[in-house]
């Protein structure tokens, strides 16, 4: 809503109205969100948001058990609609100091309810977010823009917005950047099955041996398979990690617009834009480039056979790490599952803890490097 727009204005009754999957609002002082378009983005899942449609959020978001970051709230001013009807909100804590009195016994929730009608969130001096007055153009490709952001580009970029981007004027450039989730199981799942099923006959033959030396070596059973494929597996998490940290989140030097502009084009726009679906995974073209220099590694490294199998365990992993990471952002796991932990965590990486919580499948190398986004729950 443009700032020079007088913002409209709704009774409790309208705002009551609005408690649906399709169509639900929640209040932030005298303010109100149309927020059914963030629902099933939301970390601690849909039905919460829903159970405080119509009400008032301010202390919600304030906590406990979970203070939401200054980045979530600004987040919640591209859902504001309008202005709660002042005097209706007088009218409705009137009538519940009235009951309050008539009452022989005081209700403490009845109480507490009045005490939210009349308080006025501090959240609502928030001026409502205006991209058309943001640092770049949106109305062009934004990845010719960035790199002139300079020093004001780590603060720019972590500053998260419910707006696809576009990066290049070019269009098949611009749909070479976008892929839906479904192309990478289409793509790399039949590699994994046909690699996993050569190594596992080829292994069954008992002709695959290590050499340790000239004269000795062992013979690799079949059943060493999983082991390796595991081993892969247990591999990809490592390097997932330290692509994430050391890759994806480098701080480009402010004077450097070309490392910007690779960090953008990189990782920077998933945390500008980290709802757009279509850039939640990889390109498969550019994928490749990644799975390639694996198997040139893992091939130099290892006997033949292992390292294939090491590969397809890795490969595997990559498939897994890209379905789940779609998921933490669009998925709705059950609360108290791994998934839902795992989601509440990746979201807080994104809003609050950007320099750290850099596992996407599993946490577990956050601990070693000392990463990890301190437990809160949602």
């Amino acid at each position: 809503m443009s700032p020079s727009t007088s913002p409209r204005v709704f009774t409790e009754r309208e705002v009551a109205r609005h408690c649906t999957k399709d169509s639900c609002w929640v209040l932030l002082g005298t303010r109100v969100y149309d927020v059914t378009a963030f629902l099933r983005m939301h970390p601690g899942g849909e039905a919460l948001i829903r159970s405080r449609s119509g009400k008032d959020i301010s202390r919600v978001m304030e906590g406990p058990p979970h203070r939401h970051s200054e980045n979530a709230r600004r987040w919640m001013e591209q859902y504001y609609i309008g202005e709660l009807d002042r005097e209706s909100g007088a009218h409705e804590a009137q009538v519940l100091r009235e009951r309050k009195t008539a009452s022989e016994q005081p209700d403490e929730k009845t109480a507490q309810k009045v005490k939210m009608v009349e308080e006025i969130s501090p959240y609502s001096k928030c001026s409502s977010v205006d991209l058309d007055k943001d640092l770049v153009d949106w109305r062009k490709p934004l990845a010719w823009q960035v790199g002139h952001l300079g020093e004001k580009y780590d603060a720019w970029v972590h500053q998260p917005v419910d707006r696809p981007i576009r990066l290049f004027g070019n269009p098949l450039l611009e749909a070479g950047t976008k892929t839906s989730w479904y192309w990478v199981p289409v793509v790399w799942l039949p590699l994994v099955f046909y690699v996993s099923w050569h190594c596992y006959t080829t292994m069954a033959q008992g002709t695959s041996r290590v050499f340790l030396t000239s004269d000795f070596s062992i013979p690799i059973h079949k059943y060493s398979f999983p082991v390796f494929f595991l081993m892969g597996w247990f591999l990809w998490s490592f390097i997932e990690y330290c692509i994430h940290r050391f890759v994806f989140h480098m701080k480009p030097p402010a004077h450097n617009y070309y490392l910007i502009t690779i960090h953008f084009l990189l990782h920077g726009q998933h945390h500008k834009s980290p709802f757009d679906g279509a850039r939640l995974v990889f390109p498969p073209g550019l994928a490749s480039i990644v799975v390639g220099a694996f198997y040139a590694i893992l091939h130099q490294l290892l006997p033949d056979i292992i390292g294939l199998s090491v590969f397809v365990g890795g490969l595997c992993g990559y498939v897994v790490y890209d379905m789940i990471h779609y998921y933490l952002h669009y998925g709705s796991p059950k609360k108290g599952s791994y998934l839902y932990d795992l989601k509440a965590y990746h979201v807080k990486h994104h809003f609050e803890h950007q320099r750290s919580g850099f596992g996407i499948t599993t946490t577990f190398w956050d601990h070693p490097f000392n990463t990890v986004i301190p437990d809160e729950k949602f």
